[in-house]
């Protein structure tokens, strides 16, 4: 079953953008090539993709454990960065549309 996304809705459902918005939604993380599998693209695109995104900067090596290199999203690419920050508002914008729908607030926990 294909999850939504309403910010693969906006910058469209491309292989590229899936492992863009997997390393955005688990930004404090890194991950090896294995763990980008979830991002939902084959191996052959994966390993297609991710040296691309390391020239442009989006994507950044972390560090090693044993043969594996680990990957993250690269917080200090301002492309990068938009891209978080768009997220992040569709995100925010869906909520808020959610919450207006339900007629109630949802309440944040302090």
């Amino acid at each position: 079953m294909k999850e939504e996304s309403i910010f693969l809705d906006y910058v469209g459902d491309t292989p590229r953008m899936r492992i863009i918005q997997y390393l955005i939604e688990g930004r404090e993380f890194d991950y090896t090539l294995t763990d980008l599998l979830n991002a939902r693209v084959s191996w052959g695109t994966l390993n297609a993709l991710v040296p691309k995104l390391l020239e442009l900067g989006i994507v950044v090596k972390t560090r090693k454990i044993g043969r594996a290199t680990l990957y993250r999203i690269n917080q200090e690419n301002s492309v990068a960065r938009q891209l978080r920050d768009l997220y992040d508002n569709l995100l925010l914008e869906m909520l808020d549309h959610m919450e207006k729908g339900m007629g109630k607030k949802l309440e944040v926990p302090a």
